[in-house]
């Protein structure tokens, strides 16, 4: 990239007004301080929404913010960006929340954005713009000079960056930088890694599993630090496989000589139930669904990697959900798992570090074994106590999403290392909700120490005599950025209100009774066996009482993985589903991701979601609440927003 930044395009205010963003795309002049206060937690969802997420090319600059809200409203068209010569980006704090989709910056450097100005950045938002060549800042006084005139300084735009990072910028990204770097075959585990594992003081656990994994050329690495990290698993899922191999292929030739295939891992999950979705269907998109089906479909055939696909003889599903698939036959305590998709922390429930990666990461993981990130700082969460019946491990991440300091962006880039008797006391199924929404919690990812409750689960679900080894733990003395305690007892059924995970209220202070024509249980945060026994606990209780699902209301309940599905068919859930009414949806993304059976299709909808994000148009144009499994199938009988416990005191 050039050492001096001078750019001469417009900006882009992405204020709360829509008026004033109407003004802009009209060709209107706009300052900062004219433009109002912007807007805070854009979510990816909202700059380039799963439907226009068709393509892993150029053609995605015709769609970046079709999906931004402003005042209720949605002001930005297909090629408005694009056609308004708009070369600078300016938003408020928390800008690119959600998911891992690269197909966003993509989208904004398609339309002609070269830099983003906000007053917060999500980690995975932000690395993918470095890797594709976006220019990112804090500091707004850089806008002042940019929009002056000026020429600026390349190092403007490296304050506060690592080393590692700075290189990949000064490159204009990384796989520029990774065609002239080395990359030597990464360490035998166990050999001289215990030496790094076991030196320079206390650590914590993802700090231990760093430092076995550190790129051989790099002698030690401390809290900040940008590292590569061989990475033992490394998975993309249909929306990105193909652009994943187009960015391959374009950076070194095919075919490509892949860094152990064995252990990529191609899933068919996030579209596979597109010919169900009304948006895909009556928007005419299937076409563009099948584009990216055959890119994923092409490398998955083409190399030797594992694949997990669509169900046989046509039925509609895939094998299951990659986040839940992998915590059910691949990830490791100790191990490290990359994946393009935010949720990829869902595995740090057996201990291993675990998170998500665009997809020029992934790109570049496949060739060389190695994927970067930060060596992070640590936010250890005790939840002491014990839960009240009926509460959960999705109330306990409500709970944490409605505090002041996650809201504002407090947890960026921290690793949540849950801990405490409450959590010692949940189910691996359990602690896999607290550590998948990390991505919701503005966290690197989530892990919990492995015990024997790990060690059990691999046994019943693998048949794997996994033995934990004494480094597998945080060491006493450890540094922690901060350590929040939480009285399990205290935590009541959650709720978090539409429009944002962060939007949380206690089930128990929501004023008056909000009616629900959608109830929704699944994705891989809740389409787990343990959620299932929740949802069969309620369905159970209702049916003994003679009820079924409320005139009005639909209930989906969506496996998350086939394992998950003769988990109820042997436990005898599926006659209480047929009898209350419930609609059985096989494995896939589905409604989480607008692509399925569940979702809304007009404004005035309102569902009751065991998801993990409600980011506007996330499940379709109406709005979305987040609960847990017992909260949703409550209130599927109830036609209305209520508790199970509420439900029994009136039934």
């Amino acid at each position: 990239m050039e050492d001096l930044i001078r750019l001469s395009g417009r900006a882009l205010y992405l204020s709360q007004d829509p008026a004033v963003v109407r003004a802009q795309l009209s060709g209107q002049p706009m300052t900062l301080a004219a433009a109002g206060p912007l807007r805070d937690n854009i979510s990816t969802d909202e700059i380039t929404p799963v439907t226009v997420m068709l393509t892993y090319d150029e053609r995605l600059g015709q769609y970046p913010y079709v999906g931004f809200e402003a005042g209720g409203e949605k002001p930005i068209g297909d090629f408005d960006v694009k056609n308004g010569g708009f070369q600078i980006t300016v938003a408020g704090k928390r800008y690119g929340k959600g998911s891992s989709r690269e197909s966003s910056p993509l989208a904004e450097l398609s339309a002609g954005i070269r830099l983003i100005v906000a007053e917060s950045f999500e980690r995975i938002y932000q690395q993918n713009c470095d890797n594709i060549g976006i220019l990112t800042t804090t500091d707004f006084s850089v806008l002042e000079r940019i929009l002056a005139g000026e020429a600026v300084p390349i190092d403007a735009f490296l304050a506060g960056r690592d080393a590692l990072t700075q290189q990949i910028i000064r490159s204009g990204g990384l796989l520029a930088y990774s065609k002239f770097a080395d990359w030597p075959a990464p360490r035998a585990p166990g050999s001289d890694a215990g030496a790094h594992a076991n030196g320079g003081g206390p650590k914590t656990l993802v700090e231990k599993i760093i430092e076995r994994h550190l790129h051989p050329g790099t002698g030690r690495a401390e809290r900040g630090d940008g590292v590569f990290v061989a990475a033992d698993w490394r998975f993309s899922h249909d929306y990105f496989t193909g652009m994943c191999a187009h960015l391959m292929h374009r950076a070194f030739g095919q075919p490509a000589t892949l860094h152990e295939p064995d252990h990529i891992i191609a899933f068919q999950d996030h579209l596979i139930l597109a010919p169900q979705s009304v948006p895909h269907v009556q928007g005419g998109l299937l076409p563009g669904v099948a584009n990216l089906m055959r890119g994923h479909e092409t490398f998955a055939q083409r190399y030797p990697v594992r694949s997990h696909g669509a169900l046989p003889g046509g039925v509609p599903g895939s094998d299951g959900i990659c986040h839940a698939v992998m915590a059910e036959r691949y990830a490791l305590p100790g191990q490290i798992v990359a994946g393009t998709d935010s949720h990829t922390p869902h595995s740090g429930s057996l201990g291993c570090l675990a998170f998500g990666a665009g997809a020029t990461e992934i790109a570049n993981s496949w060739v060389t074994g190695y994927v970067r990130c930060k060596v992070p700082q640590t936010l250890r969460v005790e939840v002491d106590g014990a839960l009240r019946p009926g509460v959960t491990a999705k109330d306990v991440v409500l709970h944490l999403l409605a505090t002041d300091s996650i809201r504002s962006g407090g947890a960026i880039g921290l690793v949540f290392e849950y801990a405490g008797a409450a959590v010692r006391a949940m189910s691996i199924d359990e602690r896999a909700t607290l550590t998948n929404m990390v991505a919701e919690l503005g966290g690197f990812t989530g892990i919990v120490e492995p015990d024997e409750k790990t060690v059990a689960f691999l046994k019943e679900r693998r048949d794997v005599d996994f033995a934990i080894e004494r480094w597998m733990k945080s060491d006493t003395g450890a540094a922690y950025a901060q350590v929040i305690r939480i009285d399990a007892g205290e935590i009541e059924p959650m709720l978090a209100r539409p429009g944002d995970p962060g939007n949380g209220v206690a089930a128990s202070k929501l004023a008056q009774g909000v009616a629900v024509n959608i109830a929704y249980g699944g994705s891989c945060t809740a389409g787990k066996r343990e959620d299932f026994d929740y949802y069969h606990e309620v369905l159970r209780w209702g049916v003994e009482r003679g009820m079924k699902v409320a005139s009005g209301t639909r209930l989906f309940l969506q496996f998350g993985t086939m394992d998950v599905r003769r988990y109820c068919e042997e436990q005898g859930y599926l006659p209480t589903f047929e009898a209350a009414g419930v609609t059985l949806v096989m494995p896939g993304c589905g409604s989480c991701a607008n692509c399925g059976p569940g979702q809304s299709t007009s404004a005035g909808d309102v569902t009751i979601s065991a998801i993990n994000r409600n980011f506007p148009g996330r499940s379709g144009p109406g709005s979305v609440w987040l609960a847990s499994p017992y909260t949703v199938a409550a209130s599927a009988f109830a036609g209305r927003i209520v508790t199970f416990d509420a439900l029994m005191r009136a039934g």
